[in-house]
């Protein structure tokens, strides 16, 4: 569900299909980052949205890298739904 939603923050067109799974998203980059906890978990999809590097397919099928995310306003706004996302997920199982 988390992973779904932050697909959606960054690839906002409904016309295009996201060029990465929600699976991706959660793969961890490094061995501690593999805790099942919503930190880890929010730190994981932060880190695989904003630095790119990724590989998936474009809506046309041909092979592609996400992109870091370099401007300031996207990073800001990104950083700021994901936290936004996470602390309502947060409230919820509490």
């Amino acid at each position: 569900m988390f992973a779904r939603a932050a697909l959606s923050l960054k690839y906002d067109d409904p016309d295009k299909p996201a060029p990465i799974t929600e699976s991706q998203i959660l793969m961890p980059r490094r061995f501690d980052d593999r805790r099942p906890d919503l930190w880890s978990v929010f730190n994981r999809t932060q880190e695989n949205l904003t630095k790119g590097g990724l590989h998936g397919r474009s809506a046309n099928g041909r092979r592609q890298q996400t992109r870091p995310v370099q401007g300031i306003d996207s990073d800001v706004r990104l950083n700021r739904a994901l936290w936004m996302l996470a602390d309502g997920l947060r409230q919820l199982k509490a």
